[in-house]
């Protein structure tokens, strides 16, 4: 029997699922990163390939041989710039919560007003940074995605991207061209090539196929980003379903029959075939929860909130200040007072502020021209929480579901699947 394979790469931590041609579960595992510095910097870039090779270890050895396919997915503007020639990082990772609101002047001044890329977190003013900082005439650099670069790890060819994860960088998938304006840069050498998400670009890399027991036909295809691998794996096919990703952060995705871009809002249109996925990502989210309570205490303190009541407190639950979505401001700032004694109503509370921003955020959409939201399906490890789920269906006044399978993981593993069978 072939199977597929998907990698989830989020903001804690990652993922694998394995499934057949029907999308059925065989295997899954996670993998917290592990902790490298350099001085006092954390490492990701070595975490992250350390816990690629971690996943692939962790894939039952009697599956491995069935294994056709592989895509990773990973979080949204996230960026690496690498030598072009030996792929290996000239500078530390920018994360995707990572803003540069002095590269944001010269963004605006190329680019058209609320472009995607006008967001100081957004991939341009990260390239524009990088560039404006450290670059000379000794370098050939490249920029690649977080999932560009551990897919390059599996296949071997530098300078690839898929259309989800180069949007903020500036890419126009309905035209499927970098445009005139961003191509006349100086730094548009390093950009990459873009292809559709799932496509095939080559096989498995012998070194890493020989020895972990993988078919000799096994390929490696373009990625996507992991909200849209999270609305995959929802398999919410109908203009009007949507998805909320509760992970570390908030982010939302609508498919839309229109397109609605608005970089004053963090809001962004990926291109799914031949419609649009519209949405945007808050730096609120299960973050902030992890930083006042455990898994434990989250169950506890939940089964005793009443989702039919509504919360009093007005929180905005951020970890640091700046926010994407529904505004994008790197001023904003977290709010987190009053704290009441009792810890329930605190947890009330934060629960309650996620998802009123969920809701303007499915407001905003709405009002800016996309296909109304009727149905909210839920990934990530929030949908998990039952109360949450009813106050979120209370606040939004729609049907909230969680999706059958709620992990980025198996996303990518349909994604795997589709490139399989779009290649045939």
């Amino acid at each position: 029997e072939k199977l597929y394979l998907g990698m989830d790469f989020g903001t804690s931590g990652a993922r694998f699922a394995l499934v057949d041609e029907e999308g059925k579960l065989h295997a899954e595992g996670t993998r917290e990163y592990p902790l490298f510095k350099i001085k006092e910097t954390v490492d990701w870039i070595s975490s992250w390939r350390t816990t690629l090779f971690k996943l692939l270890e962790d894939i039952p050895i009697t599956l491995r041989r069935s294994v056709v396919s592989i895509s990773i997915d990973g979080t949204s503007a996230t960026a690496l710039i690498v030598d072009s020639k030996t792929g290996e990082p000239l500078c530390e990772a920018f994360l995707y919560n990572r803003s540069f609101p002095e590269s944001l002047p010269a963004v605006r001044a190329i680019s058209p007003d609320n472009h995607t890329v006008c967001s100081s977190s957004s991939t341009l003013c990260k390239l524009v940074y990088w560039w404006n900082s450290f670059y000379t005439p000794k370098f050939e650099p490249l920029l690649l995605h977080q999932a560009d670069w551990l897919l390059w790890l599996l296949h071997g060819r530098l300078g690839l991207s898929d259309y989800n994860n180069a949007l903020k960088l500036g890419y126009d998938p309905e035209t499927e061209s970098y445009p005139p304006w961003l191509h006349s840069q100086p730094y548009s050498r390093l950009l990459p090539h873009v292809q559709a998400p799932g496509s095939v670009i080559g096989t498995l890399r012998d070194s890493i196929r020989i020895p972990y027991g993988f078919p000799e036909d096994c390929v490696v295809c373009t990625g996507t980003t992991d909200s849209i691998a999270a609305f995959l794996a929802a398999r919410a096919n109908q203009p009007g379903k949507a998805v909320t990703s509760l992970g570390s952060t908030l982010a939302i995705k609508l498919l839309s029959t229109n397109r609605v871009d608005d970089a004053r809002f963090g809001i962004y249109s990926h291109r799914l075939d031949e419609e649009w996925l519209v949405g945007g990502a808050s730096n609120a989210g299960g973050s902030c929860l992890r930083k006042f309570f455990t898994d434990d205490q989250l169950q506890k303190l939940s089964d005793e909130i009443d989702p039919a009541i509504e919360s009093p407190l007005d929180y905005y639950p951020l970890l640091e200040t700046g926010e994407r979505f529904p505004v994008s401001d790197p001023n904003v700032e977290p709010r987190l007072a009053p704290r009441p004694d009792s810890d329930v109503e605190f947890l009330h509370g934060i629960l309650e502020s996620i998802a009123r921003i969920e809701g303007k955020g499915y407001e905003l959409l709405k009002e800016l021209g996309a296909t109304p939201a009727d149905e909210v399906f839920t990934a990530g490890g929030g949908s998990r929480n039952e109360k949450w789920m009813r106050i979120r269906e209370r606040v939004l006044g729609l049907p909230v579901r969680r999706s059958l399978h709620t992990e980025a993981a198996y996303g990518a593993a349909l994604l795997a699947l589709k490139a399989v069978s779009k290649s045939n």
